[in-house]
This record gives structure tokens, sequence and C-alpha cells, in this order.
């Protein structure tokens, strides 16, 4: 089995690479791929959160929990929280994902449903639903960096699974219990499909916000309402009556109204 080092390089560097890609081939912003790009290395490390090493998978739920409440801003702040109440709401959530999801994975197996492909497509979901800057390919392309990167874990745990001695190729026991569809107990099972199809779900109902971030669109339409008028105005038509004097249509409109005669 790869080690932590092994997989959290591995997948920053493919993260690295995916943040190339949507620059240079996407077109997309920046920040929405440096985001992107950092999901995928993240999530090449989220699988051993399971394991029974207890520092890897403390520091690495410690890192979930204070990253997911700042990747819930924008979508907070659409629904119409103010940020004061953003900020008091990010600190339950981080004891929530620290202490009560950790506490939960302590009943949880190694190797379990955590190693698996709809595992991989979990975290992809997740990305895409709290990630939401109303670009629906950039919510999208961060999704896809998240499931890339659980996937490089997955990968390379099946790739060490392979030993090399003496010339011949030699299969571990762990091999096949990383890219699998089901595991051996039925209620993990159960639950990890269940939640697949209730965030697949929820996700194909959530079309989205505006192209701009709610918050910085609603402050320039305030703006905007505030300033003066400054459309063009055309000023009026000038002409030569038959004594060469010029005249306005001002003063067209003056000979032509009976109310001056």
């Amino acid at each position: 089995m790869a080690g932590f080092h092994t997989h959290i390089t591995v997948s920053t560097v493919v993260g690295i690479g995916y943040a190339s890609l949507g620059v240079s081939q996407l077109d997309l912003p920046l920040s929405t791929c440096a985001i992107a790009g950092g999901l995928c290395s993240i999530c090449g490390i989220m699988p051993d959160l399971d394991s029974d090493h207890a520092i890897p998978a403390r520091e690495t739920l410690s890192f979930l929990a204070a990253v997911a409440p700042m990747l819930l801003f924008y979508r907070f702040h659409y629904e119409g929280l103010a940020t004061e109440h953003i900020l008091l709401f990010g600190a339950p959530l981080y004891l929530l994902i620290r202490f009560g999801f950790g506490e939960l994975l302590k009943a949880s197996v190694h190797r379990g449903m955590f190693h698996s492909i709809p595992a991989a497509i979990i975290a992809g979901l997740i990305a895409y639903v709290i990630c939401d800057t109303g670009v629906s390919l950039g919510r999208s392309f961060k999704g896809v960096g998240a499931s890339i990167g659980y996937l490089t874990h997955l990968f390379l745990d099946e790739i060490w699974a392979v030993e090399l001695k003496a010339g011949h190729l030699r299969l571990k026991k762990s091999f096949g219990t990383a890219l699998k569809l089901f595991g051996d107990v039925r209620t993990a099972n159960s639950a990890t499909w269940a939640l697949l199809l209730g965030l697949s779900v929820f996700a194909a109902n959530d079309q989205g916000h505006p192209e701009v971030a709610a918050p910085f669109q609603r402050a320039r339409e305030d703006q905007l309402a505030t300033l003066p008028d400054t459309r063009l105005v055309t000023p009026p038509r000038r002409s030569q009556n038959s004594s060469g004097r010029s005249r306005t249509s001002s003063d067209e409109e003056w000979q032509t109204d009976p109310s001056f005669r």
C-alpha cells in the first residue's frame, strides 16, 4: 500500500496538471483552476480517513474541517446569510466535521467502502455542491478534479498491491480492494449507494446561480442604482432658414406650435 507522502505527492502533481489544463484549454479563471487543483490534491488522501494510523487521519480531517466552511461561503451568501452569520455558522460546522464525523470514522473498516469507485464519485458530487460560484463549467471542473484526486489514491493502492519478486509478479491480498463497486459489509454498501443517489438527485436539481457571484453582483447593482443618469443626450439639430440665420429644432417647434401664434 502506498504511503501518505506518496499519495499526497502524486495527487498534488496531478492537481497541478489538471489546473494547467483548465487554464490553457478551457479558458477558465486561474482562481477556479487553482481551487480545482487543490481539491484534487486534498482528495488524494481522503480514502485513508478510515486508516488505523491516527496521525494522518486526524490531520486530514482537521484540514477538511477548516476548508469546508470557506468553500461554502458563496453558497451561504447567495442564500441570504449575512457575513456575520456565515462566520458564526463556520465554527459549529468545523466542530461537526472534526469531531462528529471523526467519531463515525472510528466505526469504519479500513479498505471498506471509503476505498471504492462510488466513494470517488461522492467526493466529486460533494465538491460540486459546496463549491457554488455560479458558473456551471467551473463547478463541474472542481467536482471532476475532486474525483480525479480520489481516484489517484485508489489506483496507487492497486499498483502497490502488485509485487515484483525474483522476476515474477505476485498479487498481494489487498489487490482489488480499492477499485471496487461493493464491499463485504452490506450496511456500508447500502449507505454508500444511497448517499450517491441522494447527492446525484440534489446536484441534478441544483441548476446553479447567475454567472457572477451573487454578493458581488448585488453590490454592483446597488452601486449602479445610485449613479446619476449619464445617458448620451443628442444635441438639437441646427438648420438655416431662408434669411440665412441658423435655427434649432426648438425654434421650429415654436413656429409650428399654434399656442404661440
